[in-house]
């Protein structure tokens, strides 16, 4: 009787360890989305050769540096630039039309010209996969990125909602690229 009532002790010891119990954090959530900042980058030699900014006595600098290597290690980086031009990923877009109806064609384009003249750095794609036609914009390599989009067209474009695409490799900005001031990661 001993053995018995010690195990089952033992037992309920075990059990109560492992439910699950449903606490009261005391948060205060207002809303389920949530934005995680994308890592900051450096931009400041987007575009540039980076040869080009060595010192040199030419641009005025009191020293020199000069490179001294093949002309395939150029012709080689070049072509990998090139080559790699076309190349996709899997990011999100946010759609902002999505019909099938008979005036579908001509509202997706007006769609489409309302948001080119309201946010004319974003991109924005129209294309038709039988029998619907879509608007879709942007490029991003996270939701996070798309739901900041989508939230502040919103009011725009009410019936907005993201979808994962194949992207083109998004182009680096200065605005999106920096972390604001006091947020360190």
């Amino acid at each position: 009787m001993t053995k018995h009532l010690i195990l089952l002790i033992v037992a309920a010891g075990f059990l109560s360890a492992f439910t699950a119990n449903a606490q009261d954090g005391g948060e205060n959530w207002r809303d389920s989305l949530s934005y995680m900042p994308g890592a900051a980058l450096d931009s400041t030699l987007q575009g540039k050769n980076i040869f080009d900014l060595l010192p040199s006595k030419e641009k005025g600098d009191r020293t020199e540096v000069s490179v001294r290597q093949s002309q395939h290690i150029l012709n080689a980086l070049n072509a990998h630039i090139a080559s790699n031009a076309t190349r996709t990923i899997v990011g999100y877009r946010v759609r902002i039309f999505n019909d099938n109806k008979q005036n579908a064609r001509s509202a997706s384009e007006a769609v489409f010209n309302s948001f080119k003249s309201m946010y004319p750095d974003i991109s924005a794609y129209r294309g038709y996969t039988n029998p619907f036609f879509k608007v879709t914009v942007g490029d991003f390599r996270t939701k996070s990125e798309a739901m900041q989009l989508l939230q502040e067209i919103k009011g725009s474009f009410p019936g907005a909602f993201i979808v994962k695409e194949n992207i083109g490799y998004p182009a680096v900005s200065r605005v999106a690229s920096s972390v604001p001031a006091g947020q360190d990661q």
